[in-house]
């Protein structure tokens, strides 16, 4: 049976682990908020993986708070970065294979068409650049590792924009939404799924992996698709990015190539207009 640690298990990611977990009853799923285990202090995470033997380590533990990033940098590179290098000390030791997670932001949006795992990253903003180190890092010094670029995540737990449009409807009939900037959503679920999936191929083909749901679409058409879903009557006018002041920059295009993940793990990838009917369904 293989000894599976999720870390960050409270986040929106690893909490999706969670709902799952009774499907995969041929894992021995291990659960650790980051108040239970903080990637940054190396002695407490060599004590667990010590004591558990584990075979994979699922690393959902990230400072994700784009605009703050640019003030708190030590913060962002602390987890972001030294973080994942402890995270690759252990694992290197105890042979676990370690599976984490970085951004379309490691882009910076110049490119029109998807961004393929051999286009070179320019980050620009703090927390890109943070995620773009910790790329590096894995890849400098692992040797058992899947890192997977995700864009545009949601689900029902935490911060993403699928809920904060949720939450804006309940206080205004008309909400502004960015049009000029476009990506791809990406459901947690669909993710977990998909790690799960490469886990149980018991896969050799360590690497870089982009995952998203499928298709392109700007933040304005995504809010007005959550709308309609939901047949609220709010207003959803376009703005530019011009108009919509932020901290941190963000790419005007960040669409993943979904190519090489496709073909290395056989794994079917649903489009983001059904994945996120089927989210808000149960809302």
């Amino acid at each position: 049976m293989k000894k599976i640690v999720v870390l960050g298990s409270n986040g929106q990611l690893g909490s999706c682990f969670r709902d799952i977990e009774f499907e995969f009853t041929d894992y021995e799923l291990h659960f650790f908020s980051s108040k239970q285990i903080n990637i940054t202090d190396l002695v407490k995470v060599e004590q667990i993986f010590s004591k558990f033997k584990f075979n994979y380590c699922i690393n959902c533990a990230a400072y994700t708070k784009v605009d703050l990033a640019e003030e708190d940098k030590d913060k962002a590179f602390k987890v972001n970065v030294e973080g994942i290098k402890n995270l690759v000390e252990v694992c290197n030791k105890f042979n676990v294979c370690l599976v984490s997670f970085s951004t379309d932001y490691v882009f910076d949006g110049k490119q029109k068409k998807p961004y393929t795992e051999l286009c070179k990253p320019n980050p620009i903003n703090y927390y890109g650049k943070t995620k773009y180190e910790g790329e590096k890092a894995i890849l400098n010094s692992s040797y058992k590792f899947f890192i997977i670029r995700v864009s545009w995540l949601y689900s029902r737990n935490g911060n993403n924009f699928v809920n904060t449009i949720i939450n804006l409807t309940k206080a205004k009939k008309e909400i502004g939404v960015v049009s000029d900037q476009y990506g791809t959503p990406t459901s947690a679920e669909s993710l977990v799924y998909f790690i799960l999936h490469i886990i149980k191929l018991d896969s050799k083909d360590y690497g870089l992996y982009h995952f998203s749901n499928r298709g392109i679409v700007s933040w304005y058409d995504l809010a007005k698709s959550i709308i309609k879903n939901l047949n609220l009557t709010t207003t959803i006018k376009p703005i530019g990015t011009n108009e919509f002041i932020t901290k941190a920059n963000r790419p005007n295009f960040s669409c993943l190539n979904l190519t090489k993940t496709e073909n290395t793990f056989n794994f079917f990838i649903e489009d983001w207009e059904k994945e996120l009917k089927k989210h808000l369904s149960n809302e």
